[in-house]
Order: structure tokens, then sequence, then C-alpha cells
């Protein structure tokens, strides 16, 4: 099986192709490659593997990408607010715009499954103890809005020739070759071990993580699922609930095991709560996340020791807002 990464040279796609490699598969990247063209050194000599450096808005790539794929995995978005409020036009050309024209063209190019990385921001805030999937959907944003609207844009093209599955991630940390060090735990830890004080906003707001290694688990195990298990079904891909507070005292805890770290607390506007569920995806496929946010502390305090993450307080490809204002990305 060919499978198509839309987003391949990206975080959590950085990471993914490599496995997907692992697992027998071949496969084709279609990224920007915006945070640089060696996120994939370790691969890019693969007979398995082909690099496709383009626009995905582009047709002409697209269909470039499509052939010979058998599944598309779509990972590919100006991802989370603050980069998407940069510029509104840009991210919803990105976001909404060139996503049907894209699904079509899959169904055309013969493709039979489909997997769309949509994000547990869809459904707004919930006071509720769980969040689950049959939730009313109520997104604050223009990101959040247009990942539920491509939601209904795939389920409206799903057949019995064409498979179609949304996973809705909670936010993803730990290690990655094409490392984002603008979200949550990611800042926490990179703040500790590098300045030795952290400054969290607010304390009582939860907020889902998940690890990336169980993200990518978390996309084959769905790839390898029968059909009628995946088809049209919708998952949250999360695994622990923590407060803001309690992740900044988990991160302090974790790297004062080598050097000292201060926490302060401030007064945040920002009252996003929510609690999200995966119950479903264990209870229909089977799947139970393995790693921690601990375990993702770890590692990125390791990544640092080892210099894997050069310059990591200055240097804009850690962070997606910083990366697109300089390229000026159109």
């Amino acid at each position: 099986m060919r499978v198509l990464v839309v987003g391949g040279a990206g975080y959590v796609g950085a990471q993914l192709v490599p496995e997907l490699l692992v697992q027998g598969y071949k496969v084709t990247v279609l990224d920007l490659y915006m945070y640089g063209d060696d996120v994939l050194n370790s691969v890019k000599a693969h007979p398995n593997l082909k690099e496709i450096k383009g626009d995905m808005r582009d047709s002409t790539v697209v269909k470039e990408a499509l052939k010979g794929c058998d599944s598309v995995i779509h990972l590919a978005c100006i991802s989370n607010d603050p980069s998407f409020e940069l510029n509104p036009e840009l991210g919803k050309s990105i976001n909404l715009d060139s996503f049907e024209p894209f699904v079509l063209m899959s169904k055309e190019a013969g493709i039979k499954r489909f997997i769309y990385a949509s994000s547990s921001s869809v459904y707004g805030v919930k006071d509720v103890p769980n969040v689950v999937e049959d939730m009313e959907l109520e997104p604050l944003t223009d990101y959040s809005k247009f990942k539920a609207e491509c939601e209904k844009i795939l389920l409206k093209h799903i057949d019995e020739n064409f498979i179609g599955t949304i996973l809705r991630p909670a936010t993803v940390c730990g290690f990655s070759t094409r490392q984002r060090l603008d979200v949550i735990v990611n800042i926490l830890t990179n703040l500790a071990y590098n300045t030795g004080k952290i400054k969290i906003m607010g304390g009582d707001q939860l907020r889902p993580n998940i690890h990336i290694k169980d993200m990518i688990r978390a996309y084959l195990h769905v790839l390898k699922c029968p059909e009628d298990k995946v088809q049209g079904k919708i998952y949250n891909i999360g695994y622990e609930n923590h407060s803001v507070k309690s992740l900044g005292e988990m991160v302090k805890k974790l790297v004062e095991k080598e050097k000292e770290v201060s926490l302060v607390q401030e007064d945040t506007n920002d009252n996003r709560s929510y609690h999200v569920s995966s119950q479903k995806i264990k209870d229909e496929l089977g799947f139970v996340p393995k790693y921690t946010v601990e375990d993702a502390v770890e590692e990125l305090v390791m990544a640092f020791r080892k210099d894997l993450l050069p310059n990591s307080l200055t240097d804009i490809k850690y962070s997606n807002i910083k990366t697109m204002k300089e390229i000026e990305l159109r």
C-alpha cells in the first residue's frame, strides 16, 4: 500500500513517515517544507519514500502526489489559533477552501481510505465531565470552525469505495525531528530547561494532551483497521487531561532533577477548559495510549541535553507563527 501523507514534513508527519516506512508502507509526502528540507533526512534515501515539495492548493501538484496511492493521511493545515489569526485569508485558503477539491481529486484518483486530522478544539468550551464525539460542536475560532466544516465535507463524500475517518487529536507533545516549541507542554519544558523559569497563565483550566508517539500509533491503527470498523467514524485521540497548573508543576519537578526551576502563576482571561474522553476508540477499535506527558517532558529534556534542539529559545523554526511571518507565506 502507498500512503500519501499531506503535511508529512510537519511536527507529527516527520515522525509518522519514518514509522510508516518501518511498517512496510510505501509513502509519498506532499509538503511545503516550511520548517526545513532536512526533517526527513533519516529516511531520505529510503527506496519506498517519494517526496514532493509543493502546495496542496495547486491541483497539478495534488494530482501528481496522488498517483499510485491507496490511502491519504491529511495532516496539513495552518496549525493553532495564533498561527491562523496571523493571516486569516491564508488560513482559510489552506484549511478550508483547498479541502473539498482535495477530497474530490482523491476519489477520482482511486483513493480507498482518507484519514483527516481534525482537532479537539471543535468542541469549544464544555461544562461537562467528559467531552465525547457525539456532542454538539461549538467552535470558537475560525481555525476550529473550518476544522468542523472539513469534517462535514469529508463525510458528505464517503461511499462504499471511499472510506473516510476523522480523528480529533488533543494537544500533541514530545520530541520530533520537526520540533514545535509553541504548544503548552513543549513550551513549558523549553523554558524550564533553558531559562530556569516558567510562567503559567491561570491554572485550573484543563488541557487534554497526547504524546506524539501515541498520535502516530493512532494513525497506523486506524489505517490497519477493517474498512467497516472505521467508515464514517469520528474519534477523539487524547490520553491525559491535566490542569495548566499541574502541567507546570510536573515540568518543574522533572526538570529539577538537573537544574533549579522557578514557577510563577498569573491571572488570564483565557478560561478554555475541557476534559476530552477517548473511550470510544478504545471500545470500538481497541486503541489505548501507552505514553504519558511525563514521558514527553523527559524526552524533550534529553533532546536539550544532547543539543538536538539548538537555539531553542531564538530559532524561529520551532514556532509556526514566527516562521510564517519570516517566509511571508501567501
